[in-house]
């Protein structure tokens, strides 16, 4: 195909990530692209066109609101480009005070109208990651904060788990195995890789519970994965890993807010294509670099 070529919406999507229902809303609610048609109405993208929406992922990624994106673009081209203000903050506080009331409706009719704004990975960032931190620090407190976490975690497991089986439905090929070290009731990194992961064109299979290192391996040897994401929880067995990891021969991607408590002893691990990461973004960016180009390495290595 020339690179001159228009290209349908699918292809849109797949070559920056954003979903067609993202892009008709920045088409229609705030006209930030202007497709050609064909004559049966089908959308048909310029190059320039996808350089256009890689130019908005660009100042959302630096937290601008979509409302401001056209704006900056305009001043982008007049070499005027001022900081973006973005709405997150009042997204995230009217996420908060919704889950303080139990009030299920608003938690849905916010998240779903971000959704059809923003890519995943932009609300991982910007959204969910900072309500979840804004979450822990209100819970430290006794008042009702075990009830909060039940309906909270009740409610954001049933969403994500809901768009990671939309998203498998239409996708194909080897997937990725996500897996839980956590003995907690709800594991929000691993639910957050899996929908990132699964928003971007990769199949999951997620393990919520934690396995042995036996039963890891026989997952391996039935759905031979193209790649292994385990999410750490506070304690980890440690000689277990040891004994499991060198023989499960994928890329392994161990990630999780836990990470910095295990990182030394995981640095001793001696497993080939082994990656330590911090956050989903950066679990979903590395498996990114190696479907590009697969490392070899024989040590850990951090993002």
């Amino acid at each position: 195909m020339s690179s001159e070529t228009p290209v349908p919406i699918r292809e849109v999507a797949r070559l920056t990530g954003v979903n067609p229902v993202t892009l008709r809303a920045w088409e229609r609610r705030y006209g930030l692209l202007a497709p050609e048609r064909t004559s049966k109405g089908h959308r048909l993208y310029s190059p320039e066109q996808v350089q256009r929406v890689q130019a908005i992922l660009r100042w959302l990624e630096r937290g601008a609101s979509v409302g401001q994106v056209r704006a900056l673009l305009d001043s982008e081209q007049q070499a005027v480009a001022p900081s973006p203000q973005g709405d997150w903050p009042v997204r995230c506080q009217q996420l908060v005070e919704a889950i303080g009331k139990l009030a299920q409706r608003p938690l849905d009719q916010q998240l779903n109208q971000a959704m059809a704004l923003y890519p995943a990975v932009t609300l991982c960032e910007r959204l969910l990651l900072p309500v979840l931190d804004t979450l822990a620090r209100r819970w430290l407190s006794p008042f009702n904060a075990q009830l909060e976490q039940v309906f909270f975690h009740s409610w954001l497991r049933s969403k994500l788990g809901t768009r990671v089986y939309h998203n498998n439905h239409s996708l194909e090929g080897p997937p990725v195995l996500i897996v839980s070290t956590s003995d907690q009731a709800f594991d929000a990194h691993l639910w957050l890789c899996a929908w990132l992961l699964s928003s971007s064109g990769y199949p999951v299979e997620v393990l919520e519970w934690p396995v042995t290192g036996s039963q890891l391996r026989e997952a391996v040897r039935q759905l031979q994965p193209r790649a292994l994401v385990m999410s750490l929880g506070r304690r980890i067995d440690l000689p277990d890993l040891q004994r499991s990891l060198p023989l499960i021969a994928l890329p392994k991607l161990l990630s999780g807010p836990a990470l910095p408590i295990h990182q030394a002893d995981l640095h001793a691990l001696q497993a080939p294509g082994l990656y330590l990461l911090d956050t989903p973004q950066a679990t979903l960016h590395r498996l990114q670099q190696l479907s590009d180009a697969p490392s070899t390495g024989d040590t850990p290595q951090c993002n």
